[in-house]
Order: C-alpha cells, then structure tokens, then sequence
C-alpha cells in the first residue's frame, strides 16, 4: 500500500496521510493486534471485517464517534490494511459541493475503503436554495450498493447535534463508539 515509508533499520512503517506531522509514525498502529486500548471497538471491527472477508465483500460501513486524539483517522487506516485494500481519505469541510463528493465516489475501486474525517461536515454540503441535493444525499442511494466501505468520523456532540439527526444516512452505518 502506498502510506508506508521505509525506515532506516528496513521495516515499513505506516504513515497517515491526512495528518502526516503527527509524530514518529513508528508510533502508529499498522493492524488491530498493535491498537491499544478501545477493547471493545477492536473486537467489534474484527467481527466486521471477518464478516467481509468471508462473503467476499465491502465491509459494512463504519461511524466512529468519539473525542479528538484518541487514534480514529489510525483506526480508519487499520481496517483498509486488514481488509487488503486501498484507502481514500479526504476530510467533510473539503467537500464543498455535491460533485466533489460524486467525483471521489466515482474513482473509488471495489472494496475501497473511503475515510472521511468530520463526516458530519457532508449533511448540507453544497445544498442550495434552488433545490439542489446536499453532499449527503448523494451518498445515501451509494452506500446501499455494497460496492465499497464508508468510514466516517466524528465526536459525540456532532454525532447527537448533527449526524444523528439525519436518520436516512445515520442508519446505513454501524457505530462504533471510541472512549
């Protein structure tokens, strides 16, 4: 996959490329064996991605809700790696318009995981007043295909302010809580 570096004692390390000055990225978890802590949020996604990998689909699509800081951009990251699959990550305030949003969509592969950090930032996105459909209703009729994998993430004053609110998308996602 291409957000590895290689290292001066050989090994391949993973580099997050939505936040690349975060820190040494030895530091970051390559796969669920190497994330500490969140117990539950682990055993949770393993059970997903197991379930995806034995149908020999896209894995259901994920909401991680939890504080800043506590490793959901690495999280989005491990489960394109576990799963054997490219990651497209992009941020919600990037999205703009309903087309920037359809323009990803469209590139994406099969089995692809795209990460969209701030999800709740697509509800509204690129609406107008002469009718035209919001960031997020595009993706509704998308994520019912199966054809690839929606990681979003957010805290849990947006998820209850803003995301939740819209229960047509809220409701394609299996929420996983990061405490």
């Amino acid at each position: 996959m291409s957000d590895y570096d290689t290292f001066d004692d050989g090994l391949a390390r993973f580099v997050d490329p939505v936040t690349p000055d975060t820190g040494d990225p030895a530091l970051r978890p390559r796969n669920l064996d190497e994330y500490v802590g969140q117990a539950r949020a682990v055993e949770n996604l393993r059970v997903y991605i197991r379930a995806a990998k034995e149908r020999g689909e896209a894995m259901d699509h994920v909401l991680l809700a939890g504080p800043p800081g506590l490793g959901k951009t690495s999280l989005a990251h491990i489960i394109a790696e576990e799963l054997g699959v490219e990651i497209r990550p992009t941020s919600g305030p990037v999205i703009e318009r309903g087309g920037d949003l359809a323009a990803i969509l469209n590139s994406l592969g099969p089995r692809e995981v795209l990460f969209i950090d701030e999800i709740h930032t697509v509800i509204g996105a690129g609406a107008t007043s002469c009718g035209a459909m919001d960031a997020s209703n595009l993706l509704k009729p998308t994520l019912g295909k199966g054809s690839f994998t929606l990681v979003g993430s957010t805290t849990y004053t947006e998820y209850r302010n803003i995301f939740e609110k819209d229960r047509a998308l809220s409701r394609r996602f299996q929420k996983v809580d990061i405490e």
